[in-house]
């Protein structure tokens, strides 16, 4: 057999030639198979990184792996046997390859195949030079901070002379974006199938200081308040600009010459293509490109970014709003990359950028609904979930990369967007109260770059409170789902007793212990002994019944995932009743818009799901009337939803209502209390100590 766990779960499911499609959520793997009558689930579920197998209709067939999902996911995808499965089509799947993709569909992009080709080169063009902009943005933030600090004059005011030793450290930033349409010209060329370095070479003509002299010669005409000259070459007009930091003639030209490519390919014969294609490529795009592109790429540049200027003349409050509550939306369907060409050319003509500041408030909310979730994951041993945070916040505080954050977790977890959201709008009408924030410099929006921007107290202020809003937000309200919060725990206990932490029998029994009061349904008060196999365990709690109904043992309650006790330990209930009501006195943790699941902290320590029947999620809410939200403090009979039995039984769903201790961990037994017919508030569950 296979030795590793990826490689042994396809052959345990009848092998690659079997599966048909392959997905995966937040801890299941989704088999899409072409057969899985003959699955030994014995075999599947004896694979160590397997926590349980759930078969379902239509050959489907479910794989629950817990926070590793993703690493197992890719381990399988990686597999020789598996190149020929495509992991798309499914909108449950939850990786960054599908968020993207699912982001892009809903959108122009999705539907226009050109438009997302050019939406892709421009991100490939980019993407590469990330690191390299990153760190001369340091460069530059530390001259600014210099000059704050009164250190050195002003460095970037006209007329300014800096000591040699200055002069040195501020050209260290200057060769990035100096020559970041050769870097530009590059990557676009190569990503649209030209020579990268013919590319590289044509773009390099116009960057020449010999081209630049040009435009100082006898009988050259300045234009445009001396930002350009015009001379004449042969009797044809050239206009001579200073390409230094323009990204987008290099982007034409490199479509222009990747065209250009094609047609010399089915023209030369291959023989000697290598020695005319480079040689006719450059004989036509240099000039063209020094004539004609160059220009149309300056001016068409030019055009969007005074179209935004003029938005923002108009009224820096609706601009300082509006960019960090689109950018969101943006970043997920890789609209924002012309942004990034339009700040870096506001800084070229301009002297200073007007877009950056607002968008330091989007990416500081992103941050901080991600320290929110780093700070859940810590109170809830969520191992996997608080390293993905801790990565993705670092790289958003040092960095100002935002990426980490919004694939790795935010698009994943649908509850974070709207409290992200609430601090971008913070932020930015803090921003836009002040009158905007401008910078002169290029740079990423992180806690190193604040030095950068003109008015950096107001800065501060917003990025903070944009930060703290959204942390506050995700950390009162939570992130997950009732299910996913379960199936974290339900991981956190594997990876514990993988541990060997679960406590030895001998703790149980180092003294005889007397039985503590019970907090019933009811609040009654009473002493009992559990009847696990722990003698002297002490009671903890008596969870009631939260609806009226008949006791169904776990192991029958008709969803796999409840009935195996990966989601946690518990008893079902087919209700009688239409009213679902707490079980004892707590908070609301998780109260679902749907009214098909709630999550409970109850006073007691217990964490409590109430699943109201199965797959009910999928009516949207119809027949249900939910009667509490999240952060409710509720007490033993409180309603928290009313259902309408006709709804649900005539969709076809199941009504029988999983009860859930999903910390068991925390705890010694957790038995069932009763059979048969309860009512609300008797005894149904029973809770020991650890």
């Amino acid at each position: 057999m296979a030795s590793k766990p990826a490689a042994d779960i396809v052959q345990s499911i009848g092998g690659a030639g079997n599966i048909v499609g392959l997905t995966h959520c937040a801890t299941r793997l989704r088999f899409q198979l072409k057969d899985a009558s003959g699955i030994d689930q014995a075999a599947v579920e004896a694979i160590p990184v397997v926590l349980g197998a759930v078969p379902q209709t239509g050959d489907r067939y479910q794989v629950v792996i817990g926070g590793a999902v993703e690493t197992v996911y890719n381990e399988i995808m990686a597999l020789p046997e598996m190149k020929r499965i495509s992991s798309g089509g499914s909108s449950e799947g939850d990786s960054i390859a599908d968020m993207k993709a699912a982001g892009k569909a809903k959108g122009p992009r999705g539907k226009f195949a050109g438009l997302d080709t050019f939406f892709e080169v421009l991100s490939d063009s980019f993407r590469p030079i990330l690191g390299a902009l990153l760190g001369a943005s340091l460069f530059i933030t530390f001259m600014a901070l210099m000059a704050t600090l009164g250190v050195i004059p002003a460095w970037n005011a006209p007329g300014v002379t800096l000591d040699p030793s200055w002069q040195f450290v501020n050209l260290m930033w200057q060769g990035v974006f100096v020559f970041l349409p050769l870097m530009v010209a590059y990557n676009a060329s190569k990503r649209m199938g030209a020579d990268p370095w013919v590319g590289f070479g044509i773009m390099a003509v116009v960057m020449l200081p010999g081209f630049t002299a040009l435009g100082k010669t006898d009988g050259a005409a300045s234009v445009f308040g001396g930002h350009a000259s015009v001379v004449q070459i042969f009797g044809l007009p050239l206009t001579v600009f200073d390409y230094s930091s323009q990204v987008f003639p290099p982007l034409l030209m490199a479509g222009v010459l990747a065209a250009l490519t094609v047609l010399l390919k089915k023209i030369i014969p291959s023989s000697v293509q290598l020695i005319f294609v480079p040689f006719i490529s450059m004989l036509i795009m240099i000039p063209l490109t020094a004539f004609l592109i160059g220009p149309i790429g300056v001016y068409g540049g030019a055009g969007l970014g005074n179209f935004l200027k003029s938005i923002n003349d108009f009224s820096p409050f609706i601009f300082a709003v509006v960019i960090p509550l689109a950018y969101p939306f943006m970043v997920p369907l890789g609209l924002h990359w012309p942004l990034n060409a339009i700040m870096l050319l506001n800084i070229q003509s301009l002297g200073f950028d007007f877009i950056q500041g607002p968008m330091g408030a989007w990416n500081f909310a992103c941050f901080g609904a991600t320290a929110g979730v780093l700070f859940l994951a810590i109170r809830e041993k969520d191992r996997l979930m608080k390293q993905t945070a801790t990565g993705a916040l670092a790289a958003g505080l040092l960095g100002g990369i935002s990426e980490p954050s919004l694939y790795g977790i935010h698009l994943r977890f649908k509850r974070i967007y709207p409290r992200m959201l609430i601090g971008c709008l913070v932020g930015g009408v803090i921003i836009g109260l002040g009158g905007g924030v401008k910078t002169s410099a290029f740079v990423f929006t992180s806690l190193l770059t604040i030095p950068a921007f003109n008015n950096i107290p107001l800065y501060t202020i917003a990025i903070a409170a944009a930060f703290f809003t959204a942390m506050i937000l995700v950390i009162l309200s939570g992130y997950q789902t009732p299910e996913q919060k379960a199936e974290v725990a339900a991981q956190v206990d594997a990876d514990e007793a993988a541990e060997g932490k679960k406590a030895t029998a001998g703790s149980h029994i180092a003294a005889p212990v007397v039985a503590t009061a019970v907090v019933s349904g009811t609040g009654a008060a009473t002493g009992a002994r559990t009847g696990s196999a722990t003698a002297l365990a002490t009671l903890l709690a008596t969870i009631g019944s939260p609806v009226a109904g008949i006791v169904v043992p776990l192991d029958e309650v008709p969803d796999p995932v409840f009935s195996k006790g990966i989601v946690g330990p518990g008893v079902g209930v087919d209700p009688t009743g239409d009213t679902v009501y707490a079980p004892a006195a707590g908070k609301v943790m998780v109260a679902q818009p749907t009214g098909h699941a709630f999550g409970l902290l109850l006073d007691s320590g217990v964490e409590l799901l109430i699943h109201v029947g199965i797959d009910t999620v999928n009516l949207a809410g119809k027949g249900f009337d939910v009667k509490v939200a999240a952060g409710d403090r509720v007490e033993a009979g409180t309603p928290l939803v009313t259902f309408d039995r006709a709804v649900i039984e005539a969709a076809g769903y199941s009504l029988v209502t999983p009860v859930l201790v999903t910390n068991a961990k925390k705890f010694g037994s957790i038995d069932q209390a009763a059979s048969g017919h309860v009512e609300v508030g008797s005894p149904l569950i029973k809770v020991a100590v650890k």
